[in-house]
């Protein structure tokens, strides 16, 4: 990209500063008054504006101009020029984030060194953006439950309108990649997609993260918002966003504007909100940690993501799916799971939800020797040890039973985790502890065990009836 757009009303000058450029190489585009030229801005987005100051019959200077570019877009360069040139003149452009300032009548030489250097600036914001664009995790929803089913159907409602979406749900469920899902299959994919961790800002530098600053030493720096712009911004936690900063994010989403630290000008920008938590909003709202009318404004569409313990079936597919990631982003080695490995981590407690799981595999991969299937050995234990031996250790509850209670006891927790890990599907669940289906729903009658639906998904729980506990 090396289009230059030239803005003089001496169409003299503008010519011969063309003439000279396209000699180098470059592409121009010319304007002669304020309206062409934010005509040809709008049209297309210039690599560099070379501006005159002054400019005859037109509705804005070139310092105008100069603000309407930087607000709309901050990363173009722009080099002033002008035949009235002071020093005055010269720190008020910069000021307002002009790259460089050139006198009429100017040097050839030093036109092109200024050009240069001013589009290999142009360049490198370019490739940066790029680079944060490509950065973007891949949004990889992966499963088949019936929970996950029901996530991905109310994700792929929300891709297509603008609508501000909360996702709820426990750490590590992976609410940031159902944020990443939404905005990659959105009309705003081509956009950035900008991540604020508000857990993580510091107080004295909120509103220069935030919105950005300018001054006459650093120019013009944006910030997250508007490095936003045209996209998604992301308020990961939002409940724990300072509460003096709730209220000028309420006032953004009013807006749609702001203004940068040290600025004058309003900033417009055009965002698609999705925001996260893992907090009940509600009572931070009692609470006073969290601003009632943001809540609101942010919780238009709520979606909640559910946890690992909603999901177990989807954990060999996901187990397999981690195995590949490293494998392409680490060069970790490409070992499959055998039947135990997959049976045990159905089994396990996971708080962390999916990034333990994935965590859990990353360890794995970097510990073992690289060959063979993952054994269920290598898994963790509850104690976080490693599982060397085939035992099984009770729990001082269980081993002060006599042995029909531990019996009943044991027989009744270990359906209820193999129920759960097959999402409630009895089919399987015989297939799985070798029983036939009618000898497993009068065991299960037998100890007290019934099934029920809970969020789309089949979960099994104890009957309260004592009897049915006791019989058997």
């Amino acid at each position: 990209m090396s289009d230059i757009l030239i803005v003089d009303d001496e169409r003299d000058i503008r010519e011969l500063i063309s003439d000279i450029l396209q000699d180098e190489g470059y592409t121009t585009r010319l304007a002669g008054n304020s309206d062409d030229a934010m005509a040809e801005i709008a049209a297309e987005q210039p690599a560099l504006l070379i501006l005159d100051i002054w400019l005859k019959d037109s509705n804005m200077d070139g310092i105008d101009i100069l603000k309407a570019a930087k607000r709309d877009y901050p990363e173009v360069p722009v080099v002033i020029i002008s035949g009235h040139g002071n020093i005055e003149i010269a720190v008020a452009a910069i000021k307002q984030g002009a790259y460089d300032f050139i006198e009429k009548p100017f040097n050839i030489d030093q036109l092109l060194v200024v050009i240069r250097r001013a589009m290999e600036t142009s360049r490198l914001r370019r490739e940066n953006t790029e680079l944060k664009r490509q950065d973007v995790k891949p949004a990889d929803m992966v499963g088949e439950s019936a929970a996950f089913r029901t996530l991905l159907g109310q994700l792929d409602k929300v891709t297509k309108s603008n609508g501000r979406v909360m996702l709820t749900g426990p750490a590590g469920v992976g609410k940031d990649v159902a944020a990443r899902y939404v905005h990659a299959n959105s009309n705003r994919a081509s956009g950035p997609f900008v991540t604020v961790n508000c857990a993580g800002m510091e107080p004295d530098r909120v509103e220069e993260l935030l919105f950005g600053r300018e001054g006459a030493e650093r120019g013009v720096e944006p910030g997250l918002l508007e490095q936003a712009h045209g996209g998604v911004v992301y308020f990961d936690e939002v409940a724990d966003m300072p509460l003096a900063t709730q209220s000028k994010i309420l006032r953004v989403l009013v807006d749609q504007q702001f203004q940068r630290v040290g600025g004058s000008d309003k900033v417009r920008v055009d965002l698609r909100v999705i925001s996260s938590t893992n907090r009940d909003l509600k009572a931070e709202i009692d609470a006073g940690r969290l601003r009632e009318e943001l809540y609101h404004r942010l919780n238009v569409v709520p979606i909640p993501v559910p946890s690992l313990e909603e999901r177990r079936e989807d954990i060999p597919m996901l187990a397999r799916h981690f195995i590949e990631s490293f494998n392409e982003t680490q060069g970790l080695p490409m070992r499959e799971l055998s039947e135990e490995a997959v049976a045990l981590m159905q089994t396990m407690v996971w708080p962390g939800n999916v990034r333990q799981l994935k965590n859990l595999i990353e360890r794995v991969l970097i510990l073992g020797d690289g060959t063979g299937e993952i054994e269920a050995r290598e898994l963790p234990s509850d104690s976080g040890g490693s599982q060397e031996e085939d035992r099984v250790v009770l729990s001082g509850a269980l081993a002060t039973l006599p042995l029909r209670e531990a019996r009943e006891a044991f027989e009744r927790e270990y359906l209820l985790t193999q129920i759960n890990r097959f999402g409630g599907n009895i089919s399987r669940t015989a297939n799985f502890v070798g029983m036939e289906r009618s000898a497993l729903h009068r065991k299960l009658k037998s100890l007290g065990v019934v099934t029920s639906n809970k969020a789309g998904a089949r979960v099994a729980h104890i009957s309260d009836d004592e009897d049915a506990r006791e019989a058997g």
